[in-house]
């Protein structure tokens, strides 16, 4: 099976109406280009990390003129969108990074809530705590979205193999990695840790990212990019700047690509050391 797919690039201002006014046209751009599946970044809704201005603008996904609008315009669109992630109020009155599969009809398919936790002191003196905005998700989740099986996660998920294993395991073609990562950690480990995701497992990588200096002040990466199964780059973008990125999957070259490197069957439970 085959299937054209659209990346959108994102500089996430600090509110859900102007994030929505800002990934509105680019994801229409996809569309216009023949893209049934359309993949935003993480905090796709919002960024803002001044933790009280994020706390105070975070709302129920029903509630989120960004998500709403989201949803609404992929069943204005007839596509499949994944909100790579929205900043969320959860029902227990925490917060969460959320994963959001929307169906053309602009119902909610499946939604993922990001498990690894992005606490680190980076040597540039960058120091993050994501733990201290977010409840981590408990769950792989895979879903069915375009005909094909997407294993999903986000951003700092991709530095953990064992999860990508598991998707894959479950049935995963296309591995979805929305992300915003940041310009050190960008430069140094962004593509060779794609493509590493989708050669050890024989799967596509989409990987739609934020980049360039957003309204809150951060610094982020770029350089979406869709990669193969073999771990060819299909498509990328070499900048920072807002963009729709498009690739052509086809999905015969996963199965191709696990026949020939069987890792997956080959893999063995151990102990020790």
């Amino acid at each position: 099976m085959k299937l054209r797919v659209g990346l959108v690039q994102l500089r996430t201002p600090a509110s859900q109406a102007a994030a929505l006014a800002h990934a509105e046209p680019l994801i229409r751009q996809a569309a216009a280009a023949g893209a049934t599946l359309i993949a935003t970044p993480e905090g796709t809704n919002l960024l803002q990390r001044d933790q009280g201005r994020l706390m105070a603008a975070m709302r129920p996904a029903e509630h989120d003129e960004a998500v709403v609008g989201l949803r609404a315009m992929a069943a204005e669109l007839k596509i499949w969108l994944l909100i790579g992630s929205a900043l969320i109020r959860r029902a227990d009155g925490g917060c969460a990074n959320r994963s959001m599969v929307i169906a053309p009809d602009g119902s909610v398919a499946a939604t993922y809530d990001k498990v690894h936790m992005f606490d680190v002191d980076l040597p540039t003196g960058e120091r993050h705590r994501e733990s201290a905005s977010y409840r981590p998700g408990e769950r792989a989740v895979v879903a069915v979205a375009a005909g094909a099986v997407l294993g999903l996660t986000i951003c700092y998920d991709l530095r953990f193999p064992v999860l990508h294993n598991a998707l894959a395991r479950a049935g995963a073609e296309i591995l979805t990695v929305p992300s915003a990562f940041t310009r050190p950690t960008g430069e140094a480990h962004w593509k060779v840790l794609l493509r590493a995701r989708a050669i050890e497992t024989g799967s596509f990588v989409l990987a739609p990212t934020q980049g360039g200096v957003h309204e809150d002040g951060r610094a982020t990466w770029g350089r979406s990019m869709a990669v193969g199964p073999w771990g060819k780059v299909l498509a990328i973008a070499d900048h920072d700047d807002p963009c729709a990125l498009i690739a052509d999957l086809d999905l015969a070259e996963v199965a191709a690509a696990r026949r020939a490197i069987p890792a997956l069957a080959n893999a063995r439970t151990f102990t020790g050391p």
